[in-house]
């Protein structure tokens, strides 16, 4: 039996990150039916719960350690671990664990990684350090492998792949319909869905997206839907942005599984978001999608499947918000199918992390 510890920003109510950890575990388990998967968590009961793998508490460095030593591998990933922007301590503790399993011998991929942007001298060398004691990196986009490029990182084998999540295959649309009834957001009136985040205690945008649905919901005739993805912290700045428009919006207020959130944004006419995974969904799900950038993650996704941000949280306007929800209502056909054909080969490229990872696993059996 394979043993695989899994590293990343797992048990703290992220959807987007639950949505990878579960992506992750159905292809490896897809490919290795008898694989044993232990993931590093903030909450290892609802991650044994949510996902049906072990799990052990994030900062108990002894019980990391061991299983550690246990391993035949150590997934760092996916997501946006690598990187000191949302915040400066993670980047060491991620860099922290991924040095662990170096001291133990245990054989180190970075999986479909989001890399940078790192700042600070310090923190690059060791980041450069470490990049070159791995076995293998694959990151989700271009931007990222030009980080890789930049820190001077050359020595593992390298791929561009794509986000986990995109390997995830679409769900049904009823649970997603029967939620939005409970919160009177069924009929025949279309859907617009907003993903929101909070993000460094700024206004201007949250008056942007609130001018912006007051809008869509007079010239489109649309329910605009507030779609959180990290349970309770995008409730919040949800119903902040909510309480500033003028025609009535629905926030969503509930904490949801991947598939739920997967299913409602199924039922979804259009998607704006500013959280990353919220995109990822409208593309799984098929539904045309607007991004407004916080982080080079977000357009990095975009400029893949051949959209561009409409802004960022300093800039986007409401002009420029409109044009571009007026240009995806008007072609919602064209932007599926094309969104669904580039879309194909990524879900591909996402499922080939998994491939090269049990390959690593079966190259140390070997040894």
């Amino acid at each position: 039996m394979s043993n695989i510890v899994i590293s990343g920003y797992y048990g703290s109510k992220n959807a987007g990150d639950e949505a990878m950890l579960a992506a992750m575990i159905e292809v490896l388990s897809d490919l290795d039916p008898k694989v044993n998967i232990t993931v590093i968590s903030a909450n290892p009961k609802d991650t044994t719960e949510r996902h049906g793998v072990n799990s052990i508490y994030w900062l108990r460095v002894l019980d990391i350690l061991s299983v550690l030593r246990h391993a035949d591998l150590l997934i760092s990933g996916g997501g946006s671990l690598l990187q000191n922007v949302t915040s400066g301590r993670s980047l060491y503790y991620y860099m922290g664990i991924i040095f662990l399993a170096k001291f133990v011998g245990t054989p180190i991929m970075l999986y479909a990684q989001g890399i940078g942007p790192i700042y600070g001298g310090f923190a690059r060398r060791i980041m450069s350090w470490l990049g070159n004691h791995v076995g293998l990196i694959t990151v989700r986009d271009e931007g990222s492998l030009g980080e890789l490029a930049a820190l001077n990182i050359t020595k593992p084998h390298i791929e561009v792949t794509a986000d986990p999540v995109l390997a995830i295959h679409p769900v049904d649309k009823g649970i997603g319909r029967a939620i939005l009834k409970a919160y009177d957001a069924d009929g025949a009136k279309p859907i617009v869905g907003i993903s929101v985040r909070e993000w460094r205690a700024w206004k201007y945008y949250k008056e942007v997206i609130a001018q912006a649905a007051d809008a869509i919901a007079s010239e489109f005739g649309a329910r605009v839907v507030f779609l959180p993805m990290q349970y309770p912290e995008d409730v919040k700045v949800a119903e902040a942005i909510a309480a500033r428009t003028k025609e009535k919006t629905i926030v969503l207020n509930d904490e949801y599984a991947t598939s739920e959130l997967l299913s409602i944004v199924g039922n979804m006419d259009l998607l704006i978001g500013v959280r990353l995974h919220a995109l990822i969904f409208a593309g799984v799900m098929g539904v045309p999608m607007i991004g407004i950038s916080y982080d080079p993650k977000v357009d990095r996704f975009l400029n893949s499947i051949g959209e561009k941000v409409v802004g960022d949280l300093k800039n986007v306007t409401v002009d420029g918000l409109m044009a571009e929800v007026r240009e995806k209502w008007n072609d919602k056909a064209v932007f599926r199918k094309r969104n669904t054909e580039l879309l194909a080969g990524l879900r591909t490229a996402a499922s080939h992390n998994a491939e090269l990872a049990l390959g690593l696993v079966y190259e140390k059996e070997e040894k």
